[in-house]
């Protein structure tokens, strides 16, 4: 029998007080916001499954319902903010969209239509080159925030905000790339400087 083992983790309590005091409570009475590590958070996916032994050999396609990881960092926190189950559409909607059929099975592909609504990816934590960032009250009570004042945030103000970022972001790398050019060719490839009149 194969057993398959993962890393698991629960938020703490400090970081969910803090999401739930940032973002509210939805109307079951659960925080608009939660945190989750990447192993603990599994989804319906519906598809053509193939099982492989340990050397890679077939052993059995299945067309299924699977319980999978939701995210492909499965060694990170995730931050999810709960959607209403209207923003799915009605349940006739979200079969229309999410039922495929495999074999001459059909299933939906994204599992049972959310009657409760659904947490939805909002924010992975992690640097920028990819590398871990830990979970802590703060840093997920900022994301919280962050996201609200993005929501209420008029359109045309989030477009500039952008921009503006991006236009940072340039100038921040142009004056690093300067400053490396500088460093690695020095003035006049070392000979000294001397003025003529």
């Amino acid at each position: 029998m194969i057993q398959v083992l993962r890393e698991q983790h629960e938020a703490p309590e400090s970081v969910q007080r803090r999401l739930a005091l940032a973002g509210g409570r939805n109307r079951l009475g659960e925080s608009n916001y939660r945190a989750v590590w990447g192993w603990n958070r599994l989804a319906w996916i519906g598809g053509k499954f193939e099982d492989r032994d340990e050397t890679g050999a077939l052993l059995r396609e299945r067309v299924e319902l699977r319980f999978e990881p939701k995210y492909p960092a499965v060694n990170r926190w995730h931050i999810e903010r709960w959607l209403p189950p209207e923003a799915y559409g009605s349940p006739r909607q979200w079969y229309a969209q999410t039922v495929e059929t495999e074999n001459g099975l059909r299933l939906p592909a994204l599992g049972p239509y959310p009657s409760r609504g659904e947490y939805e990816h909002c924010f992975t934590l992690e640097t920028p080159r990819g590398e871990f960032v830990q979970l802590t009250p703060a840093v997920a009570e900022r994301i919280a925030l962050a996201i609200e004042w993005g929501r209420v945030m008029p359109r045309g103000d989030r477009r500039a905000a952008l921009y503006a970022r991006e236009a940072r972001a340039d100038r921040e790398y142009e004056d690093w790339a300067f400053d490396v050019m500088d460093d690695a060719a020095p003035a006049m490839r070392g000979q000294e400087f001397v003025t003529v009149l």
